[in-house]
């Protein structure tokens, strides 16, 4: 069958919006952030980093990145600080409540992640983890 057919775009599109609606409002409850601003917090857990690598590593233009630290910072959950190899250059760091923020988004997550192991066995996550890469990487430069 093909993906018109199937009508495969408006499938991945409806689950998509649906398991974001699901997590933010799990995430939002927990901890009072957006995923999209836990997904900050994350990559910002493994160590400073600037702006732009967030950017790059979800895969935003640096301007939304740039208003959404502007919010973490705000809220307490990021502090900005200097480049060790660039003094002109800032990097963003988790602050002690963005440490927090992230524990108590763990049990909504992990939820998550349980809900979607109840319908897929693990070898269709495999499969369809694979799935998902291949597709993103399909269209990255598009």
């Amino acid at each position: 069958m093909s993906a018109s057919k199937s009508r495969l775009y408006h499938r991945l599109q409806l689950a998509a919006h649906r398991l974001q609606k699901s997590a933010d409002r799990a995430v939002l409850a927990a901890a009072e952030i957006t995923t999209a601003q836990a997904a900050v917090l994350m990559l910002v857990a493994g160590g400073a980093v600037s702006q732009r690598e967030v950017a790059t590593q979800l895969g935003l233009n640096e301007s939304a990145v740039t208003a959404m630290a502007r919010r973490l910072l705000g809220m307490g959950l990021l502090e900005r600080v200097r480049d060790e190899a660039d003094a002109r250059a800032w990097q963003l760091r988790l602050s002690d409540d963005g440490r927090t923020a992230l524990k108590r988004i763990d049990l909504p997550f992990k939820r998550i992640n349980q809900t979607i192991e109840s319908v897929l066995s693990p070898e269709e996550i495999a499969h369809f983890a694979d799935y998902l890469r291949r597709m993103a990487a399909a269209f990255d430069d598009r």
